[in-house]
């Protein structure tokens, strides 16, 4: 099966059409954030106030990007362990619109719960991969918390960056039934 083209905002329908297992491709921008800033945008809406950055229909990459040699958009841009933003993201989703997330990992059962409640997909990015996937980024700006450094949100215009839909917006865990399903694989053959 060929790959899809993902592009943000995303709506519901596109997300629903998103099956764990499946391979796609984004293309446009989405946002990067890690511990500090999920644990900022939290506490913004604890306190009523708007995020710096409107997340409806938008991704969250997990990443916090090396700064860019010379002649090129960004350092390294890998995908950070997901389960780090689990305490946050269900509060996210329930409050900013967002649908789709980006790391690496498992996510924990609150989170799943949260991203079929609200329709929203994880995708997984290839750990390890960071120099590859910043070739996929073709502009980078920070967009709020610069105080952070590399940890920064950043808006990303992303073009062809490849992904693996991990957890679909029913459930389906790739983490969890794709071993199973597999683990005879090497004897059948």
């Amino acid at each position: 099966m060929e790959p899809c083209i993902v592009s943000p905002p995303l709506g519901n329908g596109v997300v629903r059409s998103l099956k764990a297992g499946d391979c796609a491709f984004i293309s446009g921008v989405i946002f990067t954030a890690r511990d500090t800033a999920h644990k900022r945008f939290v506490e913004l809406i604890a306190s009523g106030k708007r995020l710096p950055v409107d997340l409806s229909g938008q991704i969250l990459y997990y990443s916090g990007p090396s700064p860019a040699p010379p002649g090129r958009t960004i350092g390294s841009a890998g995908p950070t362990t997901s389960g780090r933003m689990d305490k946050y993201t269900p509060l996210l989703l329930n409050e900013t619109g967002l649908k789709g997330m980006i790391g690496k990992g498992d996510r924990g059962s609150e989170v799943v719960d949260a991203m079929v409640k609200k329709t929203c997909v994880y995708f997984a990015a290839i750990g390890g991969a960071g120099a590859l996937i910043a070739t996929c980024i073709k502009k980078a700006r920070i967009v709020c918390y610069q105080d952070l450094g590399a940890e920064a949100v950043y808006e990303l215009e992303v073009e062809r960056m490849p992904v693996i839909v991990a957890i679909d917006c029913n459930g389906n865990n790739v983490y969890r039934e794709g071993p199973p399903r597999y683990s005879s694989y090497g004897s059948s053959v």
